[in-house]
């Protein structure tokens, strides 16, 4: 199960999860850019993001949790060990659902109990999830069109912005930025079925 994989320094992954029972996770815009807020505070200093989108009741992630935090005598956020990488994914959900359910006046588990994660573990898999990811609100109809999807990081790439995205190292991942267009173009979900959990969304 993904759910039991360790998060392990130096390595890559990619993390989704969904609403309890597929409820939204995102009831507005503001929710959206709170999420990155706590994304930042909470996960930013353990991991570098390769890709990312959120979607009403589910998102994705594509991170590597930082190698450089593995040094003697470092603690993370809120007494974190080096170690406790999942600890501060944890910590970055019930934060978001405590602020939910305050501000829409609910109570109990926004997201489903456990998170999930899988080990990314070749340069093929990293490749064809990116695009797998940027696409996914396109799949499930949330837009008509991924490519001007607004909470992906598929715009951030594209263009180079500047940004707290790995953009550089992504694209240099694809060769270039037409052939980082090329896989957004050409894949669809079943090139890359034998690479993710078939209960994935």
């Amino acid at each position: 199960m993904s759910k039991e994989i360790p998060l392990i320094s130096g390595q890559y992954y990619h993390i989704y999860n969904r609403g309890n029972n597929g409820e939204n996770l995102f009831l507005e815009e503001r929710n959206y850019a709170y999420f990155f807020k706590l994304y930042i505070h909470y996960i930013y200093p353990i991991a570098d993001t390769y890709a990312y989108c959120l979607m009403r009741n589910h998102f994705h992630l594509l991170v590597r949790i930082n190698p450089k935090l593995d040094l003697p005598g470092f603690k993370n956020l809120e007494g974190l060990t080096p170690r406790n990488y999942s600890q501060a994914f944890s910590n970055f959900f019930n934060a978001y659902t405590k602020a939910i359910n305050k501000a829409y006046h609910r109570s109990g588990s926004l997201f489903e109990k456990n998170f999930n994660r899988i080990l990314i573990d070749s340069d093929r898999y990293f490749i064809h999830l990116i695009s797998y990811i940027h696409r996914n609100p396109q799949k499930h109809g949330f837009t008509d069109n991924f490519r001007t999807y607004p909470y992906s990081s598929y715009q951030t790439i594209y263009q180079q912005k500047h940004s707290r995205i790995e953009s550089r190292q992504v694209l240099q991942w694809f060769g270039n930025l037409q052939t980082f267009e090329k896989y957004h173009k050409l894949l669809d979900d079943s090139t890359i079925r034998h690479l993710i959990e078939e209960d994935i969304f």
